[in-house]
């Protein structure tokens, strides 16, 4: 299913696009603030942004400036009245990719929504995240927050692996098997826990790795 992310603060528009959307397969997290919507990006990427031009707690251009430093092919669309309309336009500067001038037709909306996929395709499949940390499986690169991780063949698989089971426990033995038995590689069982070590020691956000002692590991964010 695909995933968008609505920041919208007016709680009968989010509820009708959502219903709207959801009721055509997309699954649809209405985030009110922006500050909100962050949060939820920096834990994990959508297929797209759908927001809103003019929020609270702030405004299109900085969002989307926010949203590029970190997520340069995140499709973003925004929602604007139309004596904003002219405003907008600095947004595709700061790489917006198209707006819908509010009273819209729902049908207008979901096609502007479709036309942006079927150009970007949908980035979350290719990008998996825990935190600040990201990895993107199209072009193999490891990322915390916008500042990207140097890592070795053996480290991305391990934390590919790690990202792909977000939130349950991997066991060492399934990790050794994967990564290294599959190419026909025979290791020890300390390999992999030198390999862990080195790949926390590469990622600031090292707290999402966490042991679970004599079973194997499980990337999950941190509490606190």
């Amino acid at each position: 299913m695909t995933d968008i992310y609505y920041v919208e603060d007016d709680e009968t528009i989010a509820r009708t696009v959502k219903e709207y959307l959801e009721c055509r397969g997309y699954r649809v997290s209405v985030f009110p603030r922006v500050d909100a919507a962050k949060r939820a990006l920096n834990a994990a990427r959508p297929a797209l942004v759908l927001a809103d031009w003019n929020m609270p707690d702030g405004n299109g251009e900085a969002f989307c400036r926010w949203i590029r430093a970190s997520w340069e092919e995140l499709p973003v669309i925004f929602l604007t009245v139309r004596g904003d309309s002219r405003d907008i336009v600095s947004g595709f500067s700061n790489g917006a990719d198209d707006y819908v001038v509010k009273p819209f037709e729902l049908e207008v909306l979901l096609s502007r929504i479709r036309a942006v996929l079927r150009r970007t395709g949908d980035v979350s499949k290719s990008c998996l995240s825990c935190g600040a940390v990201s990895l993107d499986r199209e072009k193999c690169l490891v990322f915390c927050g916008s500042h990207e991780v140097n890592v070795t063949p053996l480290e991305y698989r391990l934390l590919l692996s790690l990202l792909q089971n977000r939130g349950k426990t991997v066991t060492r033995e399934k990790l050794l098997r994967e990564i290294w038995d599959d190419n026909g590689n025979y290791v020890n069982d300390n390999t992999l826990t030198v390999t862990v070590k080195r790949l926390r020691e590469k990622l600031p956000q090292s707290a999402c790795i966490k042991t679970v002692r004599s079973f194997g590991y499980r990337m999950e964010e941190k509490s606190d």
